[in-house]
């Protein structure tokens, strides 16, 4: 008896909270509507896309229990880049190899990289989201977390909605308000997807549009090809705490790989110029209750650091990286 009032009152006390909520929703989104207009969007697409907008408690519940947030760095990688999705990926590769390859050539990014983005964003187009965007942009600038970027990426999306580049009616993507075989937000699209095929309309679901954008994205923000993201180290204790990251914010106190080489007991890789920037992050630190400040360590050089603006996610470039190194080896 005991338990059934318990749950009871929480499903009372949700129920609540989600009335409370809505109603506060209701106002935030009058104001919005006023900003939304008072940055030159028309009043017309206004009111056409927000007035269907509702406040969704899952995107909420999404945003406070995300992987990054609890998953060790191990657990994370290997569910993400196995030998399964290297052969989900390899299958694609075969059927569009010709576009793949020509993607790869002309915007000097590596097919293998592509792959591994997609293949963790969306499991190769088979996970692209079926929530209403327009709705999930709302709920999370409403919320207080994060509401300045989630803001700006709701009014950047409405912009590209009254101008006609993207249609309203296809937007169901992520939780987080992402679109396509690539998650990209609603900036990233504005600033890099292109029409490739040159039928007039960017088709972030499609294969060539989607994976010329990636390619574009990725190329425009100093992508390297050929060099390496990060090896795994085994550090000494000595070594100070400063030039330790656990935050993929900023990664600082970055040093060329001489420096730290005192500081260094194993690195599992070759590294060619010594004298390149690098920066050692420990991703378990701040996550998981108890982990070691030392280890799992990892050097990581700068493209590495650009899959950081990507997903700002330690683990998340970590696997990336490693999915793309095992689709070069069987590729």
């Amino acid at each position: 008896m005991k338990k059934i009032t318990i749950f009871l009152l929480f499903i009372f006390l949700n129920f609540t909270q989600n009335l409370y909520a809505n109603e506060n929703f209701k106002a935030w989104l009058k104001d919005f509507k006023k900003t939304a207009i008072k940055k030159g969007i028309s009043k017309k697409t206004v009111n056409l896309v927000m007035d269907d907008a509702k406040y969704l408690p899952k995107v909420i519940e999404y945003d406070r229990y995300q992987p990054e947030f609890y998953e060790d760095t191990f657990t994370y990688i290997n569910k993400r880049a196995n030998q399964d999705k290297v052969n989900k990926g390899i299958r694609l590769y075969k059927r569009e190899k010709n576009l793949i390859n020509k993607i790869e050539k002309v915007f000097l990014v590596e097919k293998e990289l592509l792959l591994a983005l997609m293949g963790i964003e969306t499991n190769f187009g088979k996970y692209l989201g079926k929530m209403d965007i327009v709705s999930s942009l709302a709920t999370l600038s409403f919320d207080k977390r994060r509401s300045v970027f989630f803001t700006n990426e709701l009014l950047v999306l409405l912009k590209l909605i009254d101008e006609g580049i993207i249609d309203k009616s296809i937007l169901f993507g992520s939780w987080a308000g992402a679109f396509g075989n690539f998650q990209f937000m609603p900036s990233t699209i504005k600033s890099y997807a292109i029409d490739y095929n040159k039928n007039t309309d960017i088709e972030l679901k499609k294969i060539d549009d989607s994976f010329a954008s990636a390619a574009n994205y990725i190329k425009k923000i100093g992508w390297k090809k050929n060099e390496p993201c990060f090896f795994r180290v085994k550090l000494k204790k000595e070594i100070p705490k400063k030039y330790l990251n656990s935050s993929a914010r900023k990664i600082h106190n970055k040093k060329k790989v001489k420096f730290f080489k005192k500081y260094l007991d194993s690195i599992d890789g070759i590294i060619e110029d010594e004298n390149i920037l690098s920066a050692i992050i420990i991703p378990d630190k701040d996550i998981i209750p108890g982990a070691e400040n030392l280890d799992p360590a990892f050097i990581v050089f700068s493209n590495y650091e650009l899959i950081l603006k990507w997903n700002r996610s330690l683990r998340f470039a970590l696997a990336v990286c490693t999915l793309k190194e095992k689709f070069k080896d069987e590729i």
